[in-house]
């Protein structure tokens, strides 16, 4: 099946990069929502990762009364897992393996590789991340929920169970209750995924004690070769 290429901004490092991280952002943003921080940190140009934000496609949103907006997936119901855009869902983690495989194919193997996201695009990188056929660098969903969570034990790829994969949310989060993010870590705790969870005094969004903690979980799934 073919994919159409997503487009996306690319950070490179002044050296062959030693790994890669793919970001994806959040319902309405697009891929320069996380670049100031991206270049905030010293991540590319002292430690040689490549960043990849792509910008999700532009579609009607049902529960913003249809308005066009770059969405990885519609949002039929303020509560998410209740009915969800299952086809959107499966086109976007197509074309977010094509990115994947498009660092493959840059000499970046999938070990090196960390999927983030944030909100809608965190629950993409859960999705597609734990279905890769190859284990990861490590899997990182901010202010997210897992998706399609009743698919998951069939689908999932026992591999990504050595995948490192972190969650922080906003007990003050107004959009994604932090209860479903607790329902999401709990059932990838029950098929053996061991998820780092972390709660964080703000709302649907980053703090600066979360940025500092980011910062150090990227160093370490991404610093050494």
């Amino acid at each position: 099946m073919s994919v159409e290429p997503l487009d996306r901004l690319e950070i490179d490092p002044p050296a062959p990069p030693r790994g890669s991280v793919i970001w994806l952002h959040g319902l309405g943003a697009d891929g320069h929502d996380f670049e100031p921080l991206v270049r905030q940190w010293d991540l590319v140009e002292r430690h040689h990762i490549r960043f990849v934000l792509p910008h999700a496609p532009a579609r009607p949103v049902t529960i913003n009364g249809g308005a066009v907006m770059r969405a990885w997936y519609d949002i039929l119901d303020m509560e998410f897992d209740r009915q969800e855009d299952e086809a959107g869902i499966r086109r976007s983690a197509r074309q977010l393996e094509a990115l994947i495989a498009a660092e493959v194919d840059r000499g970046v193997p999938p070990g090196r590789i960390v999927l983030a996201g944030f909100s809608q695009g965190g629950a993409m990188v859960l999705h597609t991340g734990l279905r890769h056929d190859r284990p990861l660098a490590g899997i990182l969903g901010l202010s997210t929920y897992l998706p399609l969570a009743a698919t998951l034990e069939a689908e999932m790829n026992p591999l990504q169970r050595s995948t490192p994969v972190r969650m922080d949310h906003g007990d003050q989060d107004p959009l994604v209750p932090l209860a479903l993010a607790r329902r999401s870590m709990q059932r990838l705790e029950a098929l053996g995924m061991s998820v780092e969870f972390h709660t964080y005094a703000m709302g649907h969004s980053l703090c600066p004690a979360q940025i500092d903690s980011l910062y150090g979980w990227l160093l370490q799934r991404l610093g050494r070769v």
